[in-house]
């Protein structure tokens, strides 16, 4: 027997409709450059537009590219921060039929290449502040038919058309084509290629309204209409985690801080724009947590009282993260998890009822990555693909399926990713990880970041949890580094908190208590910096390579 419901295509046009009658007044504000100061910083300046702005504006980008020959299918990619020009981007393109592929700016310029041509990009999107690129990228992407800046044109380029004006002379009615299809490629985003290429993930119209609606609940990200919400995390980097199309879908304030990521300026911009809802990687929150912790000190604390949520991901927080926040300035940081092929939430750490919140038990919940949002299933295998135990101890494979979860690669690169258990395809994560009884995951390491020693695994990011929790510690990386008995063994890297001394038999003696003896590291290297990739992450691939022939004190 079949149902009498309607059936209606889930389709990012119904984001960007609701967005221009239900919300059109909601306010969207983007900090943009300005300008450079003497010492060649950027100077900000904040812009103020709506979501009917940009539901208009977006219209006018669809048939601008329309006019200019782009047809249904065809990558239109950006080099940009977050703003309201590439919020317009995120919903004008799928709307017309084409896929918008985000571009991460961070990358070697040769990569940002690779990435255009083999996504097959015959638009490029490019805010005025990376114009500088061009010269670089053009010549190696014959493919690319049009260029567009984002923002006043800070120099003459020949071929290179300025966004407002050219989009400025067509209609705001959106052309959607009538048989668009919700399985049809609406996005579009790169693996940051720490192995290899980069590897091309393709979001659906169906997955991405699929995720918006998950992503924003109570119990997942806890977005609706009275909020403000603040996405630090790139809109390059896995749609923002979402958050652009969660928050238009349900008419959330929106504040992007574009080129701007300094503590100084994310607490200013979190207290100016009154936020209720933030999202990035720990590196942001640290930088955050210091200038906090500075002008609590100088007697003149932020004012964050409307801030329910920091939301963190991209790699695990600290416990001592986590409760610095929480016992300082009365701040909730909530970890999700996810990655590029998972849109990305896959998982979000809720406190269970009958748990403290700010109890020992509580905390330790918070410092793991959660339970699966509706429709996400996990699971830990071995290297079998033997089902593990859920029993909080008992380290696996990371196995993930669901709807808005990749089943392949673009091109059909990648496949031994992805794995079939009883019959059902999963992607294989590459992270190792433990599930417990009540569904809580927690990520143990990378695969390729794990140390094995003498047969037995080290997870590195829990011995990075306990240094960072340590006074002195700002920073720290464990690696492995080889062994001649053991294979391998831990050395940790670690960056000293601003006027603060430490020698590695103190760290020694602060892990003690926490860890068996044959965890802890076997040397400490102290450094003024750890190298950082370009979604936020240390490049532990670079230090191992950096520490290849370490010789381990005896």
């Amino acid at each position: 027997m079949r149902s009498n419901m309607m059936d209606g295509a889930l389709l990012i046009p119904e984001i960007l409709e609701r967005a221009r009658t239900l919300y059109r007044d909601r306010e969207v504000v983007s900090l943009l450059v300005a300008g450079r100061d003497e010492q060649g910083n950027p100077v900000p300046h904040t812009h103020r537009t709506t979501l009917g702005r940009v539901a208009a504006r977006a219209a006018q980008l669809a048939n601008a590219l329309q006019a200019a020959g782009v047809e249904r299918g065809d990558r239109v990619a950006t080099l940009a921060v977050n703003s309201f020009r590439h919020l317009e981007a995120y919903l004008g393109v799928p709307s017309m039929g084409a896929v918008l592929h985000t571009v991460n700016i961070r990358l070697h310029p040769e990569q940002v290449a690779f990435i255009l041509n083999h996504a097959q990009d015959k638009v490029l999107l490019i805010d005025n502040v990376f114009v500088p690129m061009l010269p670089a990228l053009l010549p190696h992407c014959p493919m690319l038919q049009k260029v567009v800046v984002m923002g006043p044109l800070p120099q003459a380029v020949p071929g290179v058309v300025d966004y407002d004006t050219w989009i400025a002379p067509y209609p705001e009615t959106l052309p959607v084509p009538a048989d668009l299809d919700e399985r049809e490629a609406a996005m579009m985003c790169y693996t940051s290629g720490t192995t290899g290429n980069p590897k091309g993930v393709v979001y659906s119209h169906r997955s991405t309204m699929l995720h918006a609606l998950v992503a924003a609940p109570k119990d997942a990200l806890n977005v609706g209409e009275t909020d403000t919400v603040l996405p630090i995390v790139p809109m390059f980097h896995v749609n923002a985690w979402g958050l652009p199309f969660t928050c238009t879908l349900f008419g959330a304030r929106q504040v992007f801080a574009g080129a701007f990521s300094d503590g100084r300026t994310v607490a200013r911009l979190l207290q100016d724009e009154r936020v209720t809802i933030t999202a990035g990687v720990p590196t942001i929150w640290m930088g955050l947590l210091n200038e906090l912790d500075r002008a609590k000190a100088a007697g003149e604390p932020y004012d964050l009282q409307l801030l329910t949520r920091l939301v963190v991901g991209g790699s695990a927080a600290p416990e001592a993260l986590i409760r610095a926040f929480r016992e300082r300035h009365g701040l909730k940081l909530a970890h999700a998890w996810g990655m590029t092929e998972t849109s990305p939430l896959g998982t979000a750490s809720t406190t269970p009822p009958g748990v403290e919140e700010l109890s020992d038990e509580g905390y330790s919940l918070q410092a793991k990555q959660g339970r699966t949002v509706p429709l996400i299933h996990v699971e830990v295998v071995d290297e079998d693909n033997q089902r593990l135990p859920h029993d909080g101890r008992t380290m696996g494979r990371l196995l993930v399926r669901g709807p808005w979860v990749a089943a392949s690669y673009h091109q059909d690169e990648g496949r031994g990713s992805f794995v079939t258990l009883d019959g059902t395809l999963w992607f294989d994560t590459g992270d190792i990880a433990t599930l417990d009884e009540r569904g809580f995951m927690h990520i143990q390491d990378r695969a390729k970041d794990l140390i094995k020693s003498g047969g037995e695994w080290i997870s590195s990011v829990d011995l990075e949890n306990a240094l960072i929790a340590h006074p002195a510690v700002a920073n720290a990386a464990v690696i492995a580094v080889p062994h001649p008995k053991w294979d391998e063994r831990p050395m940790a890297v670690v960056v000293r908190r601003e006027g603060h001394e430490v020698t590695p038999e103190e760290l020694r003696a602060f892990l003690a208590p926490r860890f068996a003896r044959w965890w802890l590291p076997d040397a400490y290297e102290f450094v003024e910096a750890l190298p950082i990739g370009a979604t936020g992450k240390v490049l532990k691939r670079e230090m191992r390579q950096q520490y290849a022939g370490y010789t381990l004190p005896q």
